[in-house]
């Protein structure tokens, strides 16, 4: 297969996209960031990366703390516009309709409309030309009732997550191609797996009549 090659750039896609909300209950802002990951396990630390223009950076810088909001394709209009307009200008909270609701460990609100929030308290700051890379640990991890199964598994698949793909915005439709580990997995542990899952739609159907 023949390569194209390109200078140098931001292309790692697809991307996680979030709206991560700061400020203070009573003067809350919402950022949409698609620079946020992972990057230790225990203590879970995440991180933000925002331009030092943005607003959202000052206040951050300020605080030390802000709440980072997965996103769904029902708020993707929303998501856009809080990348697209400032805090400075206008509370995009309620010129989108949006709840601010108290954080447990934190001042910045939480979004209710979200189906996951995250807490989290910046521990260092990481400065580059064009951005600076907040780093901060996940206090507490928030998420809407409606996405836990019987069993109290998260069932993050059924809250029609949005992502961010060389500037679009993509919803995450796909079926799941296997789970962590499937590739080593043993027969007997893989057998055991899809009786289980075989059974769980059995009684699924069998709650719901067939229908």
């Amino acid at each position: 297969m023949n390569k194209v090659t390109f200078k140098p750039g931001t292309m790692l896609n697809p991307l996680p996209v979030v709206m991560v909300s700061c400020g203070s209950m009573e003067a809350p802002n919402i950022v949409t960031i698609a620079w946020t990951g992972i990057i230790n396990s225990e203590p879970p630390i995440t991180y933000v990366s925002i331009r030092k223009s943005r607003y959202s950076h000052e206040l951050i810088t300020q605080s030390g703390e802000f709440v980072i909001n997965l996103t769904t394709e029902k708020l993707a209009e929303t998501t856009d516009f809080c990348g697209v307009r400032s805090g400075r200008e206008l509370n995009k909270f309620q010129e989108r309709g949006l709840t601010p609701i108290p954080s447990d460990h934190i001042g910045a609100p939480m979004i209710q409309e979200s189906p996951v929030n995250l807490e989290c308290r910046v521990m260092e700051v990481k400065s580059f030309p064009s951005h600076d890379m907040f780093i901060a640990e996940i206090l507490a991890v928030h998420a809407d009732e409606s996405l836990l199964s019987d069993t109290g598994k998260l069932r993050l698949d059924k809250a029609g997550l949005l992502c961010y793909n060389h500037g679009e915005y993509y919803g995450i439709h796909q079926r799941p191609l296997g789970r962590f580990g499937y590739s080593i997995m043993k027969p007997k542990t893989k057998k055991k797996l899809e009786g289980q899952k075989r059974s769980a739609m059995r009684s699924k159907k069998g709650k719901t009549g067939g229908r």
